[in-house]
């Protein structure tokens, strides 16, 4: 073996190494965020796992590497619409938004915005519910991406999804802390590409 071949030899096998090492601290990272979400049962009502976040928040450097997780992905993507879904998705939106220099959108419950809005009705798995959005929040042509703390069903971002486009904006992807995937809320998502730190079974 030359020289040169030697070489690089040594350098895809200190890239391996390296990759594996950040592999391992990725791993690392959300095991973290996976652990410190607390599980609360029969919440709202019986039958239900509620996914609790808040307890995330009480980490600091959990609540950091939950954003910086997403920050990361969405840098260079372009976007310049960040929307949060009431209510948890206000938590984590706006410092995504900061972060990457894009605006921050409420998407809200009904009669909770002032002005003028557009809505979106969505069906649940009892009756149905609504997503309301200021008039004139987003232009045409801006790229935005969804934020929630968690896919169930998929009816919520599909609604969020809807009302972006209405307005003229392209939905670049979905972003959410948790996926309950025995729910199959992502293939409800017509297609739009959906990205989640913790799988929840």
């Amino acid at each position: 073996m030359t020289i040169p071949q030697e070489e690089a030899v040594g350098k895809e096998r200190e890239e391996k190494q390296i990759m594996k090492k950040n592999n391992k601290k990725l791993e690392s990272i959300i095991e973290g965020i996976a652990s410190s979400i607390r599980v609360v049962p029969h919440f709202p009502k019986p039958g239900i796992m509620f996914q609790d976040i808040t307890t995330l928040l009480l980490n600091p450097k959990v609540f950091k590497n939950t954003i910086d997780l997403f920050v990361e992905r969405y840098t260079s993507m372009d976007i310049s619409v960040v929307a949060g879904v009431e209510a948890r998705g206000f938590i984590f939106g706006p410092s995504i938004a900061l972060a990457i220099g894009a605006k921050f959108i409420p998407l809200r419950k009904p009669r909770k915005l002032p002005g003028e809005v557009i809505s979106e009705r969505y069906e649940l798995e009892y009756g149905s519910d609504c997503l309301e959005m200021h008039v004139g929040a987003v232009l045409p042509g801006e790229r935005a991406l969804v934020v929630d703390d968690l896919i169930a069903t998929g009816g919520t971002l599909c609604a969020a999804i809807n009302l972006l486009e209405r307005a003229g904006a392209e939905v670049v992807e979905c972003a959410c802390v948790i996926e309950l995937p025995e729910l199959k809320g992502r293939e409800r998502l017509t297609g739009k590409p959906l990205f989640v730190l913790v799988e929840s079974h």
